[in-house]
């Protein structure tokens, strides 16, 4: 059961949050909880949404976007982004079940995803202060500058989320995951 109250509906929602959520509505068919949780804050709806399509441009493959997002996830502890990821990862970035399960362990089969993934993990392990030969190895795996940032912002973008759901106790509205390899216990 949430901790914070998710909107029932879009018109239950706050007034400023209704067009986002419609428009959430209208790109997926439906609005998952983690939207209407986080319509609570209009300004943290539209900053996540913001942030979610700026990145949704970048250089980064949807593959390693989804296996970024399953490692932080994973380490995080919670359930609702891995219960989405999973979903996304399957349905959308068409990873395997063996490329999810390994990247919930911050692996890939792809040398190049697996020098994204570790790097992922490092960063939230070690709250960003990752060493300097880590940044060397993940330019060596052929990532330019530009697409580390890109790195860095996803593990923030999905650290939020995970925060978010976390916190509010999300109810899971994907097929079920639970963190278990890395994640912190659940409240």
């Amino acid at each position: 059961m949430s901790r914070i109250t998710t909107p029932e509906t879009i018109e239950t929602a706050p007034e400023a949050s209704r067009p986002l959520l419609e428009a959430v509505k209208n790109q997926l068919g439906s609005v998952p909880n983690l939207f209407r949780l986080t319509a609570n804050s209009p300004a943290a709806l539209e900053g996540y949404l913001g942030l979610n399509a700026a990145l949704g441009k970048g250089v980064l493959a949807s593959p390693i976007r989804e296996q970024i997002a399953l490692a932080v996830a994973e380490l995080n502890g919670c359930n609702y982004c891995l219960a989405a990821h999973t979903y996304l990862g399957r349905n959308v970035a068409k990873l395997s079940d063996d490329e999810i399960d390994a990247a919930r362990e911050a692996r890939s089969s792809d040398a190049k995803a697996d020098a994204a993934v570790q790097f992922a993990a490092e960063i939230v392990q070690r709250r960003g202060h990752v060493r300097a030969a880590s940044v060397d190895a993940v330019r060596a795996a052929g990532f330019s500058d530009a697409d580390i940032v890109e790195i860095v912002a996803h593990v923030a973008l999905n650290t939020l989320t995970n925060y978010v759901n976390t916190v509010g106790g999300t109810e899971i509205d994907f097929p079920a995951v639970r963190a278990s390899r890395n994640g912190a216990e659940q409240a």
